[in-house]
């Protein structure tokens, strides 16, 4: 195809030139072998007949016999001067016919081997593949042919790729996948919100590393500052006088910006520990790097020793539990991760004030796709050196996130706290009578089933709501009863049903975490085939 497209292009040159203004051909090229040369003069009577003022004819193609010299007596077409029978001049509409033929079927085999080719082999610009198409109201024809020019434009969706809607929508037969959590069950709330949560960035905004270059956090957005603090002081949830906001990608870089900090710079390894059944990301993060300054060191309740850094989750990830820190050492250290402790979950029965405490959009906007956290840091030098981990592992935070989870954050507070403000986009509201619906679906199924366990249901008063609330934590922690069945999430992923065993949270296999917090359709045939297993 290469080489035929190079054929007619270079034929095609010097055919063009024979006709319409361009250098003329040679004479060797368009003359069979061994005719001899026409004379200028002979070329240029030629080209003046064939053009006429216009586009090349065919009698430009035709050979025109050149006149002698009066007085010369030579004929035209004369022998050379060494003698020898004169040669007859070639025609030349041969020529221009197989020129004519070959450009055609050149261009024909193109466009049919670009359009018989599967999508996915094209490794063309699309300008260079649409070059060559045929016009669609003249299939047939290749008198007319559309260049990338006069492409129609492409449609903004192909061009720009419509947005990622997460997990694709289930039926009956599909695999349920509640192995994490990923908090879709939320869109719905955040569809009929309106403007309040949207948010345009102008091109030329947020393309500094620095926001507020006077702070400790120099890369956090002061907008996010306030809103974060604003809705702690609404929910009553934490206390935020008197501590440093910082800002990660997600809570996962803070807790790892926080073992940094804690760990001291020489000797051994810093132990990191927690109350089992703990957050199965722990020890996988803790270790990941096999870093010098600390090391996974399993379960808080058996550890021994005084120097170490308790991760304390509460509401804890997997069960919902509430959690206290379990060891005291003056040489020992706690962190809080508080990213459940919202009025969804659970009661709001005291505004939390410990040394550093996590939270996250993920779970209490369930906007998890954003990647925003943040900590609230007592110690300066504590935050001073948080900064310094995120600094150097990710150069700060994406403004433009920020600025997306303070304009989220700011719809979910004016809900409640502006005038006029219409119940249904109250966010908490939304999300406790939904996480109470499905637990209460959750635990029937299991009833149902016989062969299911589950939490015992608790309550307290809530500061927030200001009456009696029950725990609907963001996890079930469910266990297989049965006595054949020693490992629950095998058991169940034999039903198409995907959890995370109770294995990976340093507990027995015979409980699983499934999460709660999926969308409608996977949650409604997951409680449906669970009450059918028996």
């Amino acid at each position: 195809m290469a080489a035929l497209r190079q054929l007619g292009t270079a034929v095609e040159g010097n055919f063009q030139g024979a006709a319409g203004g361009m250098v003329p051909p040679s004479p060797r090229v368009l003359a069979p072998n061994g005719s001899a040369p026409r004379s200028p003069a002979a070329s240029r009577r030629e080209e003046a007949a064939g053009n006429g003022g216009g586009g090349p004819g065919l009698a430009a193609l035709r050979p025109t016999p050149a006149k002698p010299p009066r007085g010369s007596g030579k004929k035209p077409f004369a022998a050379p001067a060494g003698g020898g029978k004169p040669r007859k001049r070639a025609p030349l509409w041969p020529a221009a016919l197989f020129v004519s033929v070959a450009m055609n079927v050149g261009l024909v085999l193109h466009h049919y081997v670009n359009s018989t080719s599967p999508p996915h082999h094209h490794h063309h610009h699309p300008q260079e593949h649409q070059a060559c198409l045929m016009h669609p109201e003249a299939a047939g024809s290749s008198s007319v042919r559309r260049t990338a020019t006069q492409e129609e434009p492409v449609p903004k969706t192909r061009a720009a790729g419509a947005p990622s809607t997460g997990k694709p929508a289930v039926t009956p037969e599909s695999v349920i996948n509640l192995d994490h959590g990923d908090p879709t069950m939320f869109e719905e709330f955040w569809r009929g919100t309106g403007a309040a949560a949207e948010i345009v960035i102008p091109g030329w905004q947020t393309m500094s590393y620095f926001s507020d270059v006077g702070n400790v956090c120099w890369f956090l957005e002061p907008g996010l500052d306030h809103e974060v603090r604003r809705l702690h002081r609404l929910v009553g949830n934490a206390a935020v006088d008197g501590y440093h906001v910082l800002v990660g990608t997600g809570s996962t870089q803070l807790f790892m910006a926080a073992l940094y900090a804690l760990s001291p710079p020489a000797g051994a390894p810093m132990s990191v520990v927690s109350t089992a059944p703990y957050y199965s990301s722990y020890p996988a993060v803790t270790d990941f790097l096999q870093s010098g300054l600390f090391r996974w060191a399993g379960d808080a309740s058996s550890f021994e020793g005084d120097t170490y850094i308790e991760l304390v989750c509460s509401p804890n990830n997997p069960d919902g539990t509430i959690r206290e820190a379990v060891l005291s050492s003056e040489s020992g250290v706690a962190v809080h991760d508080l990213a459940y402790n919202w009025p969804q979950y659970t009661p709001i029965t005291r505004r939390a004030d410990h040394d550093i405490m996590l939270f996250t959009v993920s779970k209490s906007t369930g906007h998890a796709g954003t990647r925003i956290g943040w900590a609230l840091v007592k110690d300066r030098d504590v935050a001073k050196k948080m900064t310094k981990f995120i600094e150097l592992n990710t150069i700060g935070v994406s403004k433009d996130s920020q600025l997306r989870a303070a304009k989220v954050l700011r719809a979910v507070s004016d809900a409640y706290e502006l005038p006029g403000a219409g119940e249904e986009h109250r966010l908490f509201d939304y999300g406790r009578r939904k996480m109470a619906e499905r637990w209460s679906m959750l635990r029937e199924a299991a009833a149902a089933s016989g062969i299911f366990s589950l939490p015992d249901e608790t309550s307290g008063y809530c500061n927030f709501t200001k009456d009696m609330a029950s725990t609907n934590p963001a996890f079930a922690w469910l266990r297989c009863d049965r006595e054949d069945v020693e490992d629950c999430a095998s058991f169940l992923r034999g039903h198409k049903i995907l959890t995370r065993s109770g294995s990976q949270f340093g507990a027995d296999p015979r409980y699983v975490r499934v999460s709660m917090l999926d969308r409608d359709d996977a949650y409604d045939i997951f409680v449906k085939r669970l009450a059918s297993l028996k």
